[in-house]
């Protein structure tokens, strides 16, 4: 399979073209001939026009690449090395919603043939490729895992906004379904993953792998937030206690905030939901999403206590809200915990206005049902500065004061503008 691709007799395909899939079509494209294959047309027509959709990649990063974008299934079908990176996200209820990777799966039961690779990189439970999309590949095809065509999982390390741990420069971890298709996928990642590649055992070992760097996170991150709320109660600020304790050598520097986004918020739900079906109740792992969950309600009902004691009526205070994205310098929305800010917020029948350098208007609108202010106002009871932009990092307390209220509060989930708020009240996570 190796020598077919590089010497571009076959074709490696990518299923799934979002902030996961583009970057790693693209950096194969540079190597060998790839197509990009989306289920969304508008989305492969700016692909086409070197437009990335995610705003991640900049039109540079089409150039001199190898690749064909389309949303056919007749010229997916060229393809002899098949990778899934389609989103894996969970519902209203935190249940896994495996309906993206199981479509995918069928678009490959449609098109695999006999000699053939398919690697996952979605992220999902251990067990779900082999238990959940690879019998949904050989029913529509008719062919067998491991005898018929070969199988992997990959997962995706992909940091949105980050220009520095690029894809070429993580580790990656391979695996396959038998001996042979883990030498072939691990040659294969190798041609772009220049900090080389780790071989897991099986599929299972490199699927727990991916579900537990991201549970580590989260529950290092509630650890943090629920630090905050009881130093807060003790009127300690905690971006100082980090600090200090940070001097020590293995101290692990995480800070508190808002946990959205569709890896760290979501992920370790796959693992409890999986837990759940084997009888197990992950007590440690959902304590700490019960606590991120719960800071959006928290850090609204902070601000709301500052404008009662300070101006009285609510229905009467204004609040600005800096950031909607899930993280700094990122125009992604999804699962943004931000929006939980505003609808706790209106919940108190405060009026919030949302501003935001990077964030679509029209996306949050209908994603959340609220868009972007065109001008910031001068008479916030409160500014809520909830990621830490790098535009927002330029500004000062002079800034603050000119559009907020005498007895406005700067409410600074992030801590960027600890020690240099003076003419405003101040308030962090």
């Amino acid at each position: 399979m190796y020598n077919e691709l590089v010497s571009k007799k076959e074709k490696l395909a990518v299923i799934g073209l979002g902030y996961v899939g583009l970057p790693i079509a693209l950096e194969f494209a540079r190597k060998i001939s790839v197509i990009g294959f989306d289920i969304n047309p508008k989305r492969v027509e700016m692909m086409k026009q070197g437009i990335d959709p995610s705003n991640e990649l900049e039109k540079e990063a089409f150039e001199g690449c190898d690749i064909t974008f389309t949303d056919s299934l007749e010229v997916l079908r060229e393809a002899k090395f098949f990778i899934v990176a389609v989103p894996t996200p969970v519902d209203e209820h935190n249940v896994p919603d495996l309906t993206p990777v199981k479509k995918a799966s069928e678009t490959i039961g449609k098109v695999i043939k006999k000699g053939d690779y398919v690697v996952f990189e979605s992220t999902v439970y251990p067990g779900c490729t082999e238990e959940d999309c690879l019998p949904v590949i050989e029913k529509l095809s008719g062919l067998k895992d491991i005898t018929d065509f070969k199988s992997g999982y990959s997962p995706e390390r992909i940091n949105p906004g980050d220009k520095t741990h690029t894809l070429a420069k993580i580790i990656k971890v391979v695996s396959g379904c038998d001996a042979e298709s883990l030498e072939e996928i691990a040659k294969v990642y190798e041609l772009v993953v220049e900090a080389g590649v780790h071989k897991a055992s099986s599929i299972k070992v490199a699927e727990a792998a991916k579900i537990i760097e991201n549970t580590q996170r989260d529950l290092n991150i509630a650890l943090m937030n629920e630090l905050s709320i009881i130093f807060g109660m003790m009127n300690i600020n905690t971006y100082e206690v980090l600090e200090a304790a940070g001097t020590k050598w293995n101290f692990l520097k995480f800070q508190p905030g808002l946990v959205g986004g569709h890896c760290i918020g979501v992920d370790p739900y796959y693992l409890t939901y999986k837990a759940s079906e084997l009888g197990y109740d992950a007590e440690v792992i959902l304590a700490g999403r019960n606590i991120n969950d719960n800071m959006a309600k928290y850090v609204a009902k902070s601000v709301v206590q500052h404008i009662i004691k300070n101006s009285g009526d609510v229905k009467l205070s204004k609040v600005l809200v800096m950031g909607a994205t899930f993280k700094e310098n990122v125009s992604d929305i999804r699962n943004s915990k931000v929006a939980d800010v505003v609808k706790a917020l209106k919940s108190y029948y405060v009026n919030v206005d949302v501003q935001d350098p990077y964030a679509d208007s029209e996306e949050l609108q209908h994603e959340y049902g609220f868009g972007l202010v065109e001008k910031v106002a001068n008479d916030y009871d409160a500014v809520i500065v909830t990621v830490p932009h790098n535009e927002y990092k330029e500004l000062d307390d002079k800034y603050f004061s000119s559009i907020t209220k005498s007895h406005g509060l700067v409410a600074d989930l992030k801590g960027i503008y600890r020690n240099s708020i003076t003419n405003r009240s101040y308030w962090s996570l």
